[in-house]
């Protein structure tokens, strides 16, 4: 007996490489199962030197083009340089811009931040979790931002997060060079996925990302420094927490399965 497809999926996440670090998994699963797979990015801009490598990412995915919300990030001036900070700007438009790519790319399924901005607790994280609670939310009401397209309600909206039993080895990477380790009860987890069999396309994702990996703080840095096994197991599973009960066709347990 065939299994249902998967389902469509929509990543939206604050700066480029969180895809490939917190979805990249689940993302290279969806699309190799046949599924249309897409990433919005809430800062750095198309003209950043960040850009090129998060195309460089996404291609290795199979997410398509980068859609890039296009503010500024809140610790890098040079992220968007004349753009709005991603903290510092108006609400309803944030949440309209990414309703127009809801609504352009029709997923079935959102995935972003958790609430406490992942491990980090970095406030782009946190903003980015906020705003897209609203726009799924508000995607499928016509009523609401008329000019953003033709609504559509996604089915499910998950968070990628951390659990204080899963963090693992993890979170004394992070603390040995000096970065908080925000976590989440293990309860909150609803969903954990086995993505070792895509952890070869998560890996070669997170190296697209040249100028992260080649520094000594951030995370792909720090994943790089490590043998290939620990770096596995460390990649090899991704989990999150499903924030909305909505309308599902068929199992629920297949949206991020």
């Amino acid at each position: 007996m065939n299994s249902p497809p998967l389902p469509s999926l929509l990543g939206v996440f604050a700066h480029p490489d969180d895809e490939s670090l917190l979805a990249g998994g689940v993302l290279a699963q969806h699309h190799s199962g046949g599924a249309r797979t897409g990433v919005v990015t809430a800062t750095w801009a198309s003209a950043s030197r960040r850009a090129p490598e998060l195309a460089a990412a996404l291609a290795v995915l199979g997410a398509g083009p980068p859609r890039l919300l296009g503010y500024g990030d809140a610790r890098n001036p040079e992220s968007a340089p004349g753009e709005s900070r991603l903290v510092d700007a108006p609400l309803d438009e944030a949440v309209s811009r990414l309703v127009a790519h809801i609504r352009d790319f029709r997923p079935e399924v959102v995935v972003t931040h958790d609430a406490v901005g992942q491990l980090t607790g970095h406030p782009d994280h946190v903003r980015t979790h906020q705003i897209t609670l609203l726009a799924v939310g508000a995607a499928g009401l016509e009523p609401l931002y008329p000019e953003a397209g033709a609504p559509w309600q996604p089915s499910a909206l998950y968070a990628a997060t951390h659990s204080e039993a899963g963090v693992g080895r993890l979170g004394t990477l992070l603390e040995r060079v000096g970065k908080s380790m925000l976590t989440v009860p293990d309860a909150y987890v609803t969903t954990t996925v086995d993505v070792s069999p895509w952890a070869g396309v998560k890996w070669a994702a997170v190296l697209a990302h040249q100028g992260e990996v080649a520094r000594e703080r951030p995370l792909p840095g720090i994943l790089a420094r490590l043998p290939e096994s620990e770096r596995n197991e460390i990649i090899g599973t991704e989990s999150f927490t499903r924030l909305t009960p909505g309308p599902v066709a068929g199992d629920p347990s297949r949206l991020l399965a």
